[in-house]
């Protein structure tokens, strides 16, 4: 049995390995681990009450696996940030966390900042689009935290039916993965091909993992983080869960061109930043896609600059806060 075969085998797993939520729960007591949830949304006011009222009332009520629950807001032009609020999650505009160092757009900004406002050992993020939700979007996840400490970056793996006006369609999503991802995983990080959704929106982390890596805020985010993690602390710092099935909203093709563009800089800036391509050009920051307007094809172009964040670690608020708040428990063995 090769490396990834092993890897496949001792660190993919099922939610339904982790049903008993107590006996979870005892682990992380007696580890002295604390776990904040954060849900990053824009415009998301018809799914993120639902997702509040599931985990407040399953994983902070009736099994206190959740010390913290946060959403974290791009500035949302419908009422995601009134609907969050009024069902019990603490919420926060994205632009009034650390104002020192401004605001820029994109979910990696959420994600970033959230590591600053929110206080576990352990943070999960879960996006707020989703039609199924069900608690094992986090227990999932974090629980190969809690009973592995060589363990440092949970990814989640799920069937992807696509919820559309008219019904849902059986099969669809990760195009982005399978068409631009995976290959150049394959090309160059072979045993990342492993992670059978490396683009998921879910996934749980230890905080002194995400401190200490640069986070791009925009499409980029996941796959640079995929990618520090396995360049640091190698495969092993992974796991992956099957949580079953995740419905979500489609995206458009159009969309997903974007998105495909956005992580291709930021995959190419991690080649030139471990010395795999002396000789890049510099990256292009414009993205070219054709629409059809009645019976002509128009030209429309985007300008897509993945900048990034630097490691939370190295802003003082941050440490300050840190050192004002006197530690929060265990962070994990990630040095």
């Amino acid at each position: 049995m090769n490396k990834i075969e092993k890897w496949l085998e001792a660190n993919t797993f099922h939610h339904g390995e982790f049903w008993d939520l107590l006996k979870l729960i005892e682990l992380k007591e007696k580890q002295g681990l604390s776990i904040s949830l954060c849900i990053p949304t824009l415009n998301e006011e018809k799914t993120i009450g639902k997702e509040i009222v599931i985990f407040r009332s399953e994983l902070m009520e009736r099994y206190p696996l959740i010390d913290e629950f946060a959403v974290i807001d791009s500035g949302s032009k419908d009422r995601t940030r009134e609907v969050a609020a009024s069902y019990g999650a603490d919420v926060y505009l994205a632009s009034d966390i650390l104002p020192g160092v401004g605001d820029k757009p994109g979910k990696g900004e959420n994600l970033w900042k959230a590591i600053h406002q929110l206080r576990g050992d352990i943070i999960c993020y879960v996006d707020a689009d989703i039609k199924n939700i069900h608690p094992r979007f986090v227990y999932g996840l974090v629980a190969p935290l809690i009973h592995r400490q060589e363990i440092h970056y949970v990814k989640a793996f799920y069937d992807r039916p696509l919820a559309f006006s008219t019904g849902i369609r059986p099969s669809g999503g990760g195009r982005v993965t399978e068409i631009l991802v995976r290959p150049l995983f394959s090309l160059f990080f072979p045993e990342l091909t492993t992670l059978i959704q490396p683009l998921s929106g879910e996934y749980a982390v230890r905080r002194n993992v995400l401190e200490s890596i640069p986070f791009p805020i925009g499409y980029g985010v996941e796959t640079s983080h995929i990618l520090d993690v396995y360049h640091q602390w190698g495969l092993e710092a992974f796991a992956q869960t099957d949580l079953d099935q995740r419905i979500h909203r489609n995206q458009t093709t159009l969309a997903l061109g974007k998105m495909s563009f956005g992580i291709l800089q930021s995959f190419l800036s991690r080649l030139k930043k471990y010395g795999m391509a002396d000789k890049l050009p510099e990256l292009e920051t414009i993205y070219r896609q054709f629409q059809a307007q009645e019976n002509r094809y128009e030209q429309v172009t985007f300008e897509i600059k993945e900048e990034e964040r630097p490691p939370m670690i190295t802003i003082p608020e941050y440490l300050e806060r840190r050192k004002s708040l006197g530690g929060t428990g265990q962070d994990g063995a990630a040095s």
